[in-house]
């Protein structure tokens, strides 16, 4: 392993040519449950300088990067080669979350791709680079995207993603406060 000061010269071509990263996260409580989650739409995800990472954070059945950002802010990022040269890269430091009602989220969003049923940004200041050998990570052929999630989400318009996410993504599954920022729905 060996630690690097930024994301910068082969580090930083390395993380933009990868179709997909793992996120990392975990609340304070020692009996909490780790998270560990895949992410990989493009465009929606980038080195945004030297010590900040950032992504587009789409809606899902669950929040528990949020959850665990908004309750101590601790997260790695992890990239892995599956082809050519073997190579493992993390970023770790310290998350936040910008919702879709936040000051400062339309300019993050414009960064990427836009995607239904965005409902964040999520941007991490980093203070620790490391790559690793990555010997371990098997070869494996990238086959192509799933267009599932974009065209599901387009579906349910606004107010259906903002039902979905009242429904869903309210807590953690260790009961954390999560994605609560939706507004409540308009009485009639």
């Amino acid at each position: 392993m060996k630690l690097h000061e930024r994301i910068e010269g082969r580090l930083r071509e390395f993380v933009d040519r990868q179709p997909m990263f793992f996120v990392a996260t975990a609340p304070l409580a020692a009996d909490g449950h780790v998270n560990l989650s895949p992410r990989g739409v493009p465009g929606t995800f980038g080195v945004l300088d030297d010590h900040t990472f950032a992504w587009l954070d789409a809606t899902g059945s669950g929040s528990e990067t949020i959850a665990h950002l908004r309750e101590n802010g601790r997260i790695t990022i992890m990239f892995c080669a599956f082809d050519g040269p073997p190579n493992i890269v993390r970023l770790h430091g310290t998350g936040r979350v910008v919702t879709r009602y936040d000051d400062g989220y339309a300019a993050l969003a414009a960064r990427f791709t836009d995607v239904p049923g965005a409902r964040a940004v999520v941007v991490v200041d980093v203070d620790r680079v490391s790559d690793s050998c990555g010997w371990g990570v098997p070869l494996m052929a990238y086959e192509g995207e799933r267009d599932l999630m974009g065209p599901y989400f387009e579906r349910k318009g606004e107010a259906g993603q903002q039902e979905y996410r009242r429904t869903k993504n309210l807590t953690s599954i260790d009961g954390l406060r999560a994605f609560d920022d939706d507004p409540a729905p308009a009485r009639q």
